[in-house]
């Protein structure tokens, strides 16, 4: 992974450096390069506003950032999830030369009782303005992103090169004030993005919550020890944290109110600038033949009319309509969500299918991301693809198509309580075991290995010839395995235990035994309507 994180690291500052200096890849769109499917071609015109653009070879670093490396990463976190390409960005990579070089800023601590004197990392509280707000804070930094990109960034390869240098250094400056992946976590324009197509897992996404006993899970940050082993390297930076297992962030956070202006303004925000060429140009041939991603005089169209409809322009300078245009959609995503949402429940409602807040919601959710993400890859594949033969154009559109089908297909019936029951299996499965109960008649012949996290719960909520002793063990397991893994902040998850000790008929005693067994000396602890947060 370090090798690759290295490579993708090197390509992306050779490509920055393209932007400043590129003699070389213009070559391929010259008119008289046949043997180039990007060669210009002099007889086509694209019109602007009514006037054609002047056609001329131009170099092709904008074109590949933006119509290979974004699309890419967004299939990624699809694809494998968040973990793969947190380990491997080269972003996140550049904002930890402060951590490896050991300048992070660090904060003096004195032992009251000692007079020991220690230093500990900066972190960014839960409880500050920017970690209660840092959702929407990156979302605002993204719609900032997608303005500047059709004002300043897309054509111009100067002001793009600018623009991620002084994205790499903001970047480092975040490392060195802070500790962890705070850059990542609180920051980065993108993180909402992998939020939105990666959670709550992607497809080959591995499941951090099956298996209690690992130690380093999916992207969480790590080191390696001095016999070359990998440790974890987490300071706690954010709780739950995507990086240690993103589905567990995604069922503790989607019902808070900045998951829905993520999701719904997010919809917006993409229709809204897709939207935006047409109605600049008047036409969609600007869009689809990647001219935008050329054109010459980029800058000099800022206090240019930016509308162009029924053939008439409109006399608001493209400065102040490209905000006003991704602004007025980014709203329409989010009310038209909200009421996406209430026709649902009304549906559901009307056929008598009761679901609970968490399982609609996440539903919603994932009709906009398998939305959204079709409609991103029918436009943003065009420019790359469009001179290419048509062949080409079928076969990325089929392979889009099945990726999406497939995600929705394996996230559709997702819910909180499978989660945790997925959870709690692998103990639950070993405690069986030491029952010595013979159960493969009852289960067509299966051992215990074999069955899914759901029969396992339901095999252990009946236990049938099972022992007081057996009963109060099993508890005991899932009762660390919460406590363990920090569920006790989710109400899906107590709810559950509450369940699973009136099926065990687990006693109040017997409860408060597993608790002073287990080191927990408050007896509310567990108790769904005195809910505790995981740092207590």
């Amino acid at each position: 992974m370090k090798f690759v994180r290295y490579f993708l690291t090197f390509g992306w500052l050779v490509l920055i450096f393209s932007l400043f200096y590129d003699p070389i890849s213009s070559w391929l769109t010259y008119p008289n390069n046949t043997l180039s499917p990007l060669r210009i071609n002099p007889d086509i015109c694209v019109k602007v506003q009514g006037i054609c653009l002047e056609n001329k070879p131009y170099p092709l670093g904008t074109n590949i950032f933006w119509g290979a490396i974004v699309p890419l990463s967004i299939i990624s976190f699809v694809v494998y999830g968040h973990e793969l390409w947190r380990r491997i960005c080269p972003l996140s990579f550049l904002s930890q030369i402060p951590r490896y070089l050991g300048w992070q800023r660090q904060k003096r601590r004195v032992d009251p009782k000692t007079g020991k004197i220690r230093y500990e990392l900066i972190k960014i509280r839960s409880k500050s303005w920017l970690g209660k707000n840092y959702l929407y804070l990156q979302f605002f930094l993204l719609y900032l992103g997608l303005c500047g990109r059709i004002l300043f960034f897309n054509s111009n390869a100067l002001a793009l090169g600018i623009f991620l240098i002084v994205t790499i250094f903001a970047a480092m400056i975040v490392g060195y004030l802070y500790g962890g992946k705070s850059w990542c976590q609180y920051f980065c324009p993108m993180a909402p993005v992998q939020e939105i197509y990666a959670l709550p897992r992607g497809i080959f996404t591995s499941k951090a919550h099956e298996d209690p006993r690992q130690s380093l899970t999916q992207s969480m940050c790590r080191t390696v020890n001095k016999a070359g082993k990998e440790k974890s390297a987490c300071v706690a930076c954010q709780s739950p944290c995507i990086d240690i297992d993103g589905e567990r962030t995604y069922w503790e956070n989607i019902n808070k109110p900045d998951r829905k202006w993520l999701y719904y303004g997010y919809v917006g925000l993409v229709i809204g600038y897709f939207s935006y060429y047409y109605l600049y140009a008047g036409n969609w041939d600007y869009y689809f033949s990647g001219a935008w991603s050329h054109e010459a005089n980029q800058l000099a169209t800022l206090l240019s009319p930016g509308f162009y409809l029924f053939n008439h322009s409109i006399g608001i300078p493209k400065l102040v309509a490209v905000p006003l245009t991704l602004g007025f959609f980014t709203l329409g995503g989010y009310f038209s969500g909200r009421m996406l949402k209430k026709l649902y429940k009304n549906y559901l409602w009307r056929h008598k299918r009761f679901l609970i807040k968490e399982q609609i919601q996440h539903r919603i959710f994932s009709l906009c991301t398998f939305f959204i993400f079709n409609l991103f890859f029918g436009f943003v594949g065009c420019p790359l693809i469009f001179p290419l033969p048509p062949a080409i154009e079928y076969l990325f559109n089929t392979f889009i198509i099945m990726v999406s089908t497939l995600w929705l297909y394996q996230t559709w019936g997702r819910n909180p309580a499978a989660y945790f029951r997925e959870t709690i299996a692998n103990r639950l499965r070993r405690q069986l075991g030491k029952l010595n109960l013979t159960v493969s008649p009852f289960l067509e012949g299966r051992s215990l290995e074999e069955l899914n996290a759901d029969e396992i719960y339901i095999l252990a909520k009946v236990l049938p010839g099972s022992t007081r002793e057996n009963q109060f063990q099993i508890y005991l397991q899932v009762v660390q395995t919460v406590l363990e893994q920090g569920y006790t902040s989710s109400p899906t998850c107590l709810e559950m235990l509450q369940q699973l000790r009136s099926q065990l008929g687990i006693c109040d005693e017997e409860h408060q035994t597993v608790l002073e067994e287990l080191g927990v000396e408050d007896s509310d602890f567990l108790n769904l309507n005195k809910q505790k947060i995981l740092s207590n």
